[in-house]
């Protein structure tokens, strides 16, 4: 009998599982690595699903701004999951980004996935929300570019998965995107026109991330502040979600852009099961470097030296405070060895502040005992 490894399960099988209850999935993006074994341990303990992830922004073929390559941060989440005895979890590439969209960015993106999926990911976003045709004549031309990218891509992770079940997540509203009057909204004729041309074209994802007012990261007030974010537009989601619904289309709500969204106020107002994916990202970031800030001040505040002088000049008229804030991810790398070279102690206070904030964002969410759920739906 071999021993049991607490490796990823597919994506697939726990969005598809959670489909039907009012739960959302929370999605970590785990930018340093430390706090997962914390979020891990809380999802074991109250029986919550959960995905692990980083962006194609945070981990790379060159380690991205965390430093961790596809390989290392499987193997990283794969060894935290080992330490926690749990495996009902999924490894998920978040992000994979697209902006041009021509032969050699599409080419680089399949190395990538390539090296994602030698590494064991069992879950995959496609995000080619960027090509948006602002000049076609209807919703199908405005997102023919999209469309395009999105069914290549996924026909090749596919391929390469060769049979295996994963999950697919896609997008269809650039998060974050504005104009002159704020945040641009995904509408539900674009949301049902892009899944139905993916369905068409045998593609059929879990799960859509739209634009509905959210933002990645922190949102600032006019003089710099972190304040909370409240900008989400709960009706449109609720249309949105609705309109697939109508249309037979098999296929939930990915939110993005959680931090900075008050927690009460996702536990008493988001539509969990019109939403079913959360991502969860920067607070990670925030919880290690909170604790660094009292456990290892030297280093924090060599971070913060660093982050300030390099990108002072790019952010003209910020304050200090936001400029840090707004750049501090890219520390992590620079700062690699160090952050990981912290005594026991540091750790363990990061991986408890982990545990207690994964507990409160897991009943936030609904995903108390969803993961008892997804291993009776897999038998």
């Amino acid at each position: 009998m071999t021993a049991k490894t607490y490796g990823p399960i597919s994506g697939s099988a726990i969005l598809k599982g959670i489909t039907g209850h009012k739960a959302i999935v929370m999605a970590a993006n785990v930018r340093i690595a430390t706090v997962a074994q914390g979020i891990l341990q809380a999802a074991k303990d109250t029986d919550s699903v959960v995905f692990m992830e980083l962006a194609r922004s945070e981990s790379d073929l060159k380690g991205g701004y965390t430093g961790m390559t596809p390989a290392i941060f499987s193997e990283r989440m794969q060894e935290a999951a080992r330490n926690v005895q749990f495996g009902t979890w999924a490894l998920h590439a978040d992000h994979i980004t697209i902006k041009k969209g021509d032969a050699a960015e599409v080419d680089g993106t399949k190395q990538l996935i390539d090296a994602q999926i030698k590494a064991g990911y069992t879950s995959f976003a496609i995000d080619a929300s960027h090509l948006f045709n602002f000049e076609g004549k209807n919703v199908r031309e405005e997102l023919s570019e999209n469309i395009r990218v999105t069914t290549d891509l996924a026909r090749f992770i596919q391929r390469r998965m060769n049979g295996k079940e994963f999950g697919l997540e896609v997008e269809v509203g650039e998060i974050g995107r504005k104009d002159q009057e704020g945040l641009i909204l995904t509408q539900p004729a674009e949301a049902v026109e892009f899944i139905k041309a993916l369905n068409e074209n045998g593609v059929f994802p879990q799960v859509l991330a739209i634009a509905n007012g959210s933002t990645h990261g922190h949102t600032y007030d006019a003089n710099g502040n972190v304040v909370a974010q409240l900008s989400i537009d709960i009706p449109q989601t609720q249309a949105i979600a609705k309109a697939l619904r109508d249309n037979k289309l098999n296929v939930g709500i990915a939110q993005h852009g959680i931090t900075g969204t008050p927690r009460e106020l996702i536990n008493l107002h988001f539509p969990k099961g019109d939403i079913i994916k959360g991502n969860v990202g920067t607070f990670w970031q925030d919880v290690a470097f909170d604790i660094l800030k009292v456990y290892e001040p030297a280093l924090y505040k060599n971070i913060q030296d660093w982050t300030l002088e390099k990108y002072r000049p790019a952010n003209p008229g910020k304050k200090d405070a936001q400029v840090f804030d707004g750049n501090c991810k890219f520390a992590i790398k620079e700062f690699y060895k160090d952050i990981y070279a912290v005594d026991e102690e540091t750790n363990h206070a990061i991986r408890a502040r982990a545990y207690a904030e994964s507990l409160v964002f897991f009943r936030a969410f609904g995903a108390y005992k969803t993961a008892s759920l997804i291993q009776k739906s897999t038998g």
